[in-house]
Parts: C-alpha cells; sequence; structure tokens
C-alpha cells in the first residue's frame, strides 16, 4: 500500500522511536519492575519507564540531533540550534496495566513543530502497545493508520460511525479530590452513552476512537506526553479533537459534547 505517510520523515522517525520503546517494553519480566511512587500513591514509575524512554531519546537524537525532547521520566533537551521540532514521549503509557499483566499499554511518541508566531503545530505520532502486537500512527495531513504487527496489514483509520448506542472512554487521576470531580461530570455526561470503558492508556483510548472502537474519550487532567501522539491520530481520522487548554484541562475526542466538560469549581 502506497500512502505519502509512509515516506513522511518525521512520521517514520517516530514510527522507529516508537518501536525502540515497545521493544523494551516487550522485554517485560515482573523480578525487575522495581516499582517506586511517583506524585502519588499508585502513580508508579518502574525501570522499564526509564529504559524505554533512553531508548526512544536515543533513536531520536541519533536521526534528528538538533530536534527538542521532552519526555515524562526524564528533564527536556533542548540542544545549542534547535531545528523548531519538539518531541513529546511517554515510553510506557499504562504503567500500572503493564505491572499486573493487562494488555493495554504501550509506547508514544508525538512530534509537533514551532510557527512562527509562536504555536505549535502537531504534525507527526507513532503508538506501539507491544502486548496487542499493533502500532498505530499519523502525520499532519496524511491520515492516520492501523498496522497489525502480526500480518504487516495496514489499515487506515476513519474514525466511529455516528449511531445511537455510545460507549464513552475515560480515565481518573491519582487525585482523590479530582477523580470525584470527574465522577461528577461524568455522572451528568452518562445521557449520551450506552456505557463506559476504562482502558488505563490514555494514548491508547484515543487510539481506539480513531479506530472506532471507542466513539468518545473524555478525560480530565492529562499531561502533554499522554496525548501527544494519540490526539494526533485521533484527528487524522477524522475525529473531532479538543486538547486540554489549560493544566490541568480536559482532553477529549470523538462523539463529545464539550459544553457538558466543566471544570472545577473550586
Amino acid at each position: 500500500m502506497d500512502h505519502a505517510i509512509v515516506h513522511d520523515p518525521l512520521v517514520l522517525v517516530a514510527r522507529r522511536a516508537a518501536a525502540a520503546g515497545a521493544e523494551v517494553l516487550a522485554g517485560r519480566d515482573e523480578a525487575q519492575f522495581n516499582i517506586s511512587d511517583k506524585s502519588a500513591l499508585g502513580d508508579w514509575v518502574t525501570d522499564f519507564d526509564r529504559a524505554s524512554e533512553e531508548a526512544i531519546r536515543a533513536t531520536i537524537t541519533t536521526s534528528r540531533p538538533n530536534d527538542e525532547l521532552t519526555g515524562e521520566e526524564y528533564p527536556s533537551a533542548k540542544p545549542l540550534n534547535p531545528s523548531g521540532v519538539r518531541w513529546s514521549i511517554d515510553p510506557l503509557d499504562g504503567t500500572i496495566n503493564f505491572v499486573r499483566n493487562i494488555a493495554y499499554y504501550c509506547s508514544s511518541v508525538g512530534a509537533c513543530q514551532l510557527e512562527e508566531d509562536g504555536t505549535e503545530t502537531w504534525v507527526a505520532a507513532a503508538i506501539v502497545a507491544p502486548a496487542l502486537q499493533v502500532e498505530y500512527f499519523a502525520g499532519k495531513g496524511l491520515g492516520a493508520f492501523k498496522r497489525d504487527l502480526r500480518t504487516d496489514k495496514l489499515t487506515q483509520l476513519t474514525g466511529p460511525v455516528d449511531a445511537p448506542a455510545k460507549i464513552l472512554g475515560t480515565g481518573f487521576g491519582y487525585d482523590a479530590q479530582r477523580r470525584q470531580f470527574q465522577a461528577r461530570v461524568l455522572e451528568e455526561m452518562l445521557a449520551d452513552y450506552v456505557n463506559v470503558r476504562r482502558i488505563g492508556s490514555a494514548a491508547l483510548d484515543l487510539c481506539l476512537v480513531a479506530q472506532g472502537s471507542l466513539d468518545a474519550y473524555a478525560e480530565y487532567g492529562t499531561n502533554e506526553y499522554d496525548w501527544a501522539a494519540g490526539a494526533l491520530i485521533a484527528e487524522e481520522a477524522g475525529c473531532q479533537v479538543g486538547r486540554p487548554a489549560t493544566t490541568p484541562g480536559w482532553q477529549y475526542a470523538g462523539f463529545v459534547d464539550p459544553a457538558k466538560l466543566t471544570e472545577p469549581t473550586n
């Protein structure tokens, strides 16, 4: 299948980088987790998170040494002569799933271009879920695709079909007050959906909307590295996408009414 996206240089780097991170995750060994908490109880980090990010960063810098790097586990790296491209890395999205041997975890890599007016445009994305044996990738204006790593079958993603029985994907943060706020908002939203799914990986939630398995996704308080790749994949699949306007804020995709995504009152 000859698509322009297959030859796009930034998409190629994103795909190689996400694959390098996922290769680390594929070596999952419970004896080597070395779990510790970061921001809160349950916000886990393992040796695999760090090793995966190291592999992703090394892959990017080998091809593009003048690009800026931001990630979940290590400080940002800005070269002396920046190219105007910045990468956002989530080496292991779904760490709790990974530790508990639930298949929904992945390595996620997104790239944005710094525009002349100071804004950033997301231009390339790749996500690899090794336990699911699937890769998702997208390029700005080039579409979004899913590749079955077992068969090498490539499928263009076109998002969910508008139908009455909609399924909403969501996630919850580690702070108890934030979870209670999210639950109140979701309770108000439930009239629009027949059921809810909580996958445990924001990046894969967005990919599931892109492939039409979920009709919508909304989550409050995600970080940029959580959605950097997945949001572009959903967007290029033709989905409505909203990136957080504030930090924290709402990330959403698919059949969502943004007016119902209220902010905390306290």
